[in-house]
């Protein structure tokens, strides 16, 4: 079993079996005609767990022959124009190449002796972001799993930043209030639209879903500031804390950005802990054209990005930054075994010191390699794109007789539902529900595109989540054609059944 090791004596073997890997993606990608193969759950399943995983088949051209009928031929490749589902956009080159040598070398992100080198690419990254965010010379951060992890993590801030304020507060007062006891008085507020990370997060920490104020949104999508500011001031009265305001730079549904410099000055008028959720938006921080839709960012005490959004980053590749390094020390706990406070003490960079992860893959490097062959405008103009095409795409579905769209839109998403539209007949709303919601699943199954779904208002929408610039308006206008086709279909099926 020696052999399969990686090493010296395997290079070569790892050389072929990397390679013919690499062959039969590429093939899989060459010849890929529609997102996926809309293969049910039903049909797979007795497949994979027909597998005898203690029968190994001792040969990598057998197991990728195997993978192709268990992964490959049924995975849903978001590299096709007709991919419009969710937040997950087309990678690369630079990166997946990135992505082959971490894996190779599999360097630990925690201590200095695992990830010589690759702490300080990483270090560098963290830096790079956040001049290009506007932070200020005290910032700093860390790479994470994804968006939920860093929206965690810099809750976790924010929390403890709130208990050390408030408590020294009271102690000069001549109140002692334990951590304990200030918990359930802490609050985050957030808009409506915002990812649900914010309220698992707090009930995480401790706090329960309870503690976060959602904040409704304007016609825009936006958080109400107005709304804000009356909640800001109730919580004060109430003898209540504000922990944090949350706000977000593309929301998931909507791709809209909360009004950044207002609420900067509320959060500061409050002594708030400022949040920016940029996981969807942060490829504006790169965009040749648009980067002003950022503007107020830089007041933030932490920023979530995740460039396997909106940098065409393989996953996973995110990252939580913070104004104030100090804020890390929250996070910070010395262990002897690993990472000894004298090491920190002699400035031995251990990544361990600012994570709540302690193993981490070398992700940086996929940015890394991606920056310096593209450089930051060239994934900025493919963001562009991007936002281009969900503006034409707005246009498309604005002039479609059977679908009316929300809003238009902010960074790349669209969201819209199907509308009969028949003479002397009025459908039901749950009718429509149901004919939307069809819609999405019949074409699913189909393979032929992909869409995502969302509630707006307590209906049942439809989503076009755009991140790949090879997709087109008639790529667009060919998906609604299919999805009204599959909801007439449901709809004059319903009639027929009721009649």
């Amino acid at each position: 079993m020696r052999s399969h090791l990686l090493n010296e004596t395997t290079a070569d073997l790892y050389r072929r079996s990397v390679t013919e890997g690499v062959a039969r993606v590429a093939a899989k990608l060459a010849t890929t005609e529609r997102p996926h193969t809309g293969i049910s759950v039903d049909e797979l399943a007795p497949v994979i767990n027909g597998i005898d995983l203690d029968k190994p088949l001792e040969d990598a051209a057998a197991a990728l022959d195997e993978l192709e009928d268990v992964y490959l031929r049924d995975a849903v490749y978001f590299h096709h124009p007709r991919y419009l589902g969710h937040l997950n956009c087309p990678v690369v080159i630079p990166a997946v190449l990135g992505e082959a040598i971490l894996s190779a070398v599999n360097s630990s992100l925690d201590t200095w002796d695992q990830s010589i080198g690759g702490t300080l690419i990483e270090r560098r990254l963290i830096d790079w972001t956040a001049e290009r965010i506007g932070l200020g010379p005290g910032a700093d951060g860390i790479f994470t799993s994804g968006g939920s992890q860093s929206n965690f993590h810099a809750l976790l801030l924010a929390r403890d930043e709130a208990c050390r304020i408030v408590m020294q507060k009271e102690l000069a007062e001549g109140r002692e209030l334990t951590k304990a006891e200030l918990l359930p008085k802490l609050r985050i507020f957030t808009s409506e639209a915002s990812h649900f990370s914010v309220k698992k997060s707090a009930a995480m920490l401790g706090l329960g879903y309870e503690a976060v104020i959602a904040v409704p949104v304007d016609r825009n999508r936006r958080m109400d500031t107005s709304v804000l500011a009356l909640e800001l001031e109730e919580c004060a009265a109430e003898g209540l804390f504000p922990m944090a305001v949350v706000a977000t730079a593309g929301t998931t549904d909507f791709g809209s950005i909360d009004p950044l410099p207002e609420i900067a000055r509320l959060t500061a008028e409050h002594s708030a802990w400022m949040h920016v959720d940029a996981a969807y938006g942060c490829g504006l921080l790169v965009s040749p054209t648009r980067r002003h839709l950022l503007d107020g960012i830089e007041h933030a005490d932490s920023v979530t990005v995740d460039y396997h959004k909106s940098f065409f980053q393989p996953v996973s590749s995110s990252a939580m930054l913070v104004r104030d390094r100090d804020t890390l020390k929250h996070a910070t706990y010395h262990a002897d075994y690993l990472n000894p406070r004298r090491m920190a003490e002699e400035r031995i960079p251990n990544q361990v010191d600012k994570s709540i992860q302690t193993t981490r893959r070398f992700d940086a490097l996929k940015l890394w390699m991606t920056l310096r062959v593209m450089g930051a405008d060239g994934i900025g103009s493919l963001f562009d794109e991007v936002i281009d095409l969900a503006a034409a795409g707005w246009d498309v579905i604005d002039a479609h007789p059977r679908f009316e769209v929300v809003v238009k839109p902010q960074i790349s998403t669209l969201v819209f539902r199907y509308v009969p539209r028949l003479e002397g007949t009025e459908f039901r709303k749950d009718l429509v529900d149901e004919a939307n919601l069809h819609a999405r699943k019949a074409l699913f199954a189909s393979g032929e595109a992909v869409v995502a779904g969302t509630k707006v208002d307590g209906d049942q929408y439809l989503k076009f989540t755009l991140l790949n610039p090879q997709t087109t308006t008639a790529d667009i206008a060919a998906v609604l054609d299919l999805l009204a086709s599959h909801a007439e279909q449901y709809l004059g099926e319903s009639l027929a059944h009721a009649s």
